[in-house]
């Protein structure tokens, strides 16, 4: 009787959250709609800000198949990347440290700023504005990137064009023409400085105030193969530093894996709110089409650099193209499932297969890093079925 009552009150709420957003179709739609979302749920587990955010009233039945939800792929994120590596991709000082020695190319590190503690004479870590301005002006730093580093999706950027010093603080010439004094920024969050990014021209046409990165999707195998599971750029707006479509909109693309061609571009300002486009809307540049340039070459980088970081099995690596070659601007280890939107299709296969190759190895780790709406029971049946 409990279990019966459990069931009636998740149906009671599945039925008022899709008749609420929903309110305006008619009463038939909403209920082939709920139907629908039901066995969703069954099968995915998937929430109903997601079947909403992502219009499945209107995806096709691959997207509905091919689709990872939030709690699925906690599940398998939380077995392929373990909570005990979770703070190397999350500290974005602490992916530096990790990258320096394995090869990967990535921004040169100029100060890491923590403001607890006491750290004498030292030539990165910084605990005063005295200290960080010792720093910069010993590495001669006249422009840089300043994160904060633990937050994502491009919030807290800031990207310094021109540093002026003075006794214990210095004046920061911002991209956007403002001007701040560096003690006005220090406070109580921990932040790093890191040497600006110069992308290739093709990519910088797209938009130049910002640099414009891959998501490069990856998994890792027992074998110590690495796969690429898919790739979509994310395009900034006129004016702004960030490419990032939670900073305020953007455009993005999916990228053919095979041959490096932009597909599927959109003017993305929300969920539910994507225009189809072929130019970018502000400078008129094509990019439907385009194929990015030395993409081969790309590829085989940043699969070399999935194998050389084990501690996250599946990974989306933030990218900057440069004359050299890739570069890792951040590398992802619990990531958002906008991209699916981009590409569309769903990456749920390639994630449960990598799965399901390390779950054979015998291999063990805690499971819930973030706490997950479905029972394990829920859970582990879902991994085990194939998606009707």
């Amino acid at each position: 009787m409990k279990k019966l009552s459990k069931k009636i009150k998740l149906f009671i709420s599945h039925f008022r959250s899709i008749f609420s957003l929903y309110s305006t179709l008619p009463i038939r739609k909403r209920f082939a709609i709920l139907s629908d979302y039901r066995k969703l749920y069954k099968n995915k587990g998937l929430n109903v800000d997601e079947y909403y955010e992502y219009g499945f009233e209107t995806q096709s039945n691959h997207f509905k198949k091919t689709f990872l939800g939030v709690n699925e792929q906690r599940f398998y994120l939380d077995f392929l990347n373990p909570i005990k590596y979770y703070i190397l991709s999350r500290n974005k000082y602490f992916t530096h440290k990790i990258l320096e020695n394995t090869g990967i190319r990535k921004t040169t590190l100029y100060c890491y700023y923590r403001p607890e503690g006491v750290v004498e004479h030292s030539n990165e870590v910084a605990t005063n504005i005295a200290d960080v301005v010792r720093i910069l002006q010993q590495r001669n730093v006249a422009s840089c990137v300043i994160k904060d580093t633990e937050n994502s999706h491009g919030e807290g950027v800031v990207v310094v064009k021109q540093i002026t010093y003075f006794d214990n603080d210095c004046l920061l010439h911002l991209y956007n023409g403002e001007r701040a004094h560096l003690s006005s920024m220090l406070g109580k969050h921990p932040l790093i400085f890191e040497s600006l990014i110069k992308q290739t021209q093709q990519l910088e046409a797209f938009n130049k105030s910002s640099v414009n990165t891959i998501r490069f999707m990856t998994t890792l195998y027992p074998d110590g193969e690495a796969r690429l599971v898919a790739t979509f750029i994310k395009i900034g707006r006129k004016g702004s530093c960030v490419d990032n479509a939670g900073s305020g909109g953007n455009v993005d693309a999916c990228i053919d894996t095979e041959s490096g061609a932009l597909k599927y571009v959109i003017r993305y300002d929300g969920m539910r709110d994507v225009t189809d486009i072929t130019r970018h809307p502000d400078t008129d540049v094509q990019l439907s089409g385009v194929v990015i340039e030395n993409w081969d070459k790309i590829k085989a980088q940043v699969l070399q650099y999935q194998k050389a970081y084990p501690y996250a099995k599946a990974a989306g690596w933030d990218i900057a193209i440069t004359d050299e070659g890739a570069v890792v601007i951040e590398v992802n280890d619990m990531w958002d499932r906008t991209g699916q939107l981009f590409i569309r299709t769903g990456w749920r296969n390639e994630i449960r297969d990598c799965y399901n190759a390390w779950q054979q190895t015998g291999a063990k780790y805690i499971l819930y890093r973030q706490q997950n709406e479905l029972t394990l029971k829920h859970l582990l049946k879902i991994s085990k079925q194939e998606c009707d």
